[in-house]
């Protein structure tokens, strides 16, 4: 009974046509985490998955090498203040200083939970269209060679509203 059961739920889910769009406001290393394992595990389950990252949470796409983006220096010194990249990330609580995300990170690898980066790398294999948010780009400065590889298209709320039209949605 239990694999009939299974079965038929299989064969409903592959019938319906499943979206999941996320978007990702926040930078921090404790919201992109859960962000890309969601989308990872949606996509890795049939469904067809954006995340559209916006204000903080297009951060974490700026490439690790990269030091300063901007234009001017108020766009300098936000960068310099919140210096993007996944190797970069800080937690929303209990930061001290950068101990904190270093000891998340040991957690993880020690229970062999895929860090952001083979994650985002996961993502873009895996399909999901990750969108970075063209108004957040011209706000903070940031170009698409700041930017890492595989990227949708920059687009703007409209884009990523009637993407999420009928679909999932999480704002993390």
């Amino acid at each position: 009974m239990t694999t009939e059961l299974a079965t038929a739920a299989t064969e409903l889910v592959e019938e319906e046509d499943h979206r999941l769009v996320i978007f990702a406001w926040s930078g921090d290393l404790d919201k992109i985490w859960p962000t890309l394992i969601l989308s990872t595990t949606a996509a890795a389950m049939g469904w067809s998955v954006t995340v559209f990252f916006t204000f903080w949470g297009l951060f974490p796409l700026v490439r690790n090498d990269v030091r300063i983006t901007g234009e001017n220096w108020m766009q300098k010194m936000m960068s310099m203040m919140n210096r993007g990249g996944t190797e970069h990330l800080k937690l929303s609580k209990m930061n001290f200083a950068g101990a904190g995300p270093k000891m998340m990170r040991k957690l993880a690898h020690d229970h062999k939970v895929a860090d952001p980066q083979e994650l985002l790398e996961m993502a873009k294999d895996m399909g999901v269209r990750l969108v970075p948010c063209q108004m957040t780009m011209d706000l903070l400065g940031l170009d698409r060679a700041s930017l890492i590889d595989g990227l949708d298209e920059p687009a703007g709320a409209t884009t990523a509203l009637l993407d999420a039209d009928g679909a999932t949605t999480l704002f993390i």
